[in-house]
């Protein structure tokens, strides 16, 4: 196998996690990152049992267990009656049927963990990507200040707007959904209702009206995701501060349990949610793609950063005993491998019916991505 010097454009979930393993495998990486610093961005991860196996074989499951929080159930409650649809154990149980249980952490600890296992030096922060070049014997990076490297293989992990996918197919717009969604974090002991170890969906009278709340760091905290419909998105940024009493006034006929939790906040984010549709290509040449750069998502199945974490591994694995010039053949071995799933969870969130009722969790929870079968190029 040849060693290869490779290049993440994006420093998030996907980004560092394809670092760790790709180091692991051997090889040579750098991460750019266009923040100066990694900041604390984002309340929560929620991380199911496909994607802590993934990590565990990264070797940083030890470090997420020290914060995370481990959801005892997975629950399905009816808006306003509070009648519980589907209730699936998890924690041990999770962790004896799939190998691994769920953990919900905050995303700054997610990324922490793994930037602690990462050599420093791998990581180049101040560093905005703005197009690769595939004209050369080799990919180039380009960046803001005009200066550029090449690399035996790029990986576009830069999220929905990426530029590394913009250089390789052109641009693009992302289609806004007509949803907005809050989110909030209290401390559990503010609010006195059951369940509050558990990931519990109250599902709303129609598809876009949901309340998800779970343990954070420890089970300390509980996080709040809520989604509404709204006729469009003029502001120029797609999060921003929300209004606590707004949230309360929306979901005002939702069950007492969900009141008494939204009168705990004191402070509220609300986004837009926005999608692109599931991609032809993901590579071209040295170049290729990976978690929302390829396949984003909505947040309805908690799927985003899992698939993000499961294409690094499968990525890694497909380039295992590869020589430079059959980079292309092992990067096409990578999305055939990925395209089917990830298309699958970024229509199943789209719809937003997944496990309301007594529904099959084990084609989500069940994959192993250090155990999938690779095929030859």
């Amino acid at each position: 196998m040849d060693q290869f010097e490779i290049a993440i454009c994006g420093g998030g979930v996907g980004g560092l996690a394809g670092a760790l393993a790709l180091i692991k495998a051997g090889h040579k990486v750098t991460v750019f990152e266009r923040a100066e610093q990694f900041l604390r961005i984002g309340a929560d991860v929620n991380l199911t049992p496909n994607a802590v196996k993934a990590l565990d074989g990264l070797g940083i499951g030890e470090a997420l267990r020290k914060t995370a929080a481990r959801p005892a159930y997975r629950i399905s409650r009816t808006w306003d009656t509070g009648e519980e649809t589907s209730r699936l154990p998890m924690s041990k149980a999770a962790e004896e049927k799939y190998g691994a249980p769920q953990l919900t952490i905050h995303r700054g600890d997610l990324l922490q963990a793994m930037e602690a296992a990462i050599d420093p030096a791998a990581i180049r922060l101040g560093h905005q990507v703005v197009s690769v070049e595939t004209g050369g014997e080799r990919p180039a990076v380009v960046f803001a200040d005009g200066k550029a490297e090449s690399f035996d293989l790029v990986i576009g992990a830069d999220g929905i707007h990426s530029a590394v996918r913009t250089s390789l197919f052109g641009a693009d717009a992302p289609e806004f959904t007509g949803l907005v969604s809050y989110r909030a974090v209290i401390e559990s002991k503010d609010v006195d209702v059951p369940n509050l170890d558990c990931f519990t969906k109250w599902w709303g009278a129609t598809p876009d009206m949901q309340v998800v709340t779970f343990p954070l760091l420890r089970g300390e905290e509980l996080f709040i995701f809520a989604t509404t419909s709204q006729p469009e998105w003029t502001a120029e940024s797609w999060t921003m501060p929300g209004d606590v009493e707004e949230l309360r006034a929306i979901y005002a006929g939702f069950h007492p349990e969900v009141q008494q939790i939204l009168a705990a906040c004191t402070s509220v984010t609300k986004s837009a949610l926005y999608v692109r549709q599931p991609f032809t290509n993901w590579s071209r040449g040295g170049v290729t793609i990976l978690g929302d750069a390829a396949h984003p998502m909505v947040p309805f199945m908690a799927q985003g950063a899992c698939m993000a974490i499961e294409d690094a591994i499968v990525l890694t694995r497909s380039l295992q005993g590869a020589s430079l010039a059959e980079i292309p053949l092992r990067l096409n071995v990578y999305e055939q491998l990925r395209k089917p799933r990830t298309s699958q969870v970024q229509e199943g969130s789209r719809a937003n019916n997944w496990l309301k009722g007594q529904g099959n969790a084990d084609w989500v929870y069940g994959y192993d991505a250090w155990g999938l079968a690779i095929p030859a190029a």
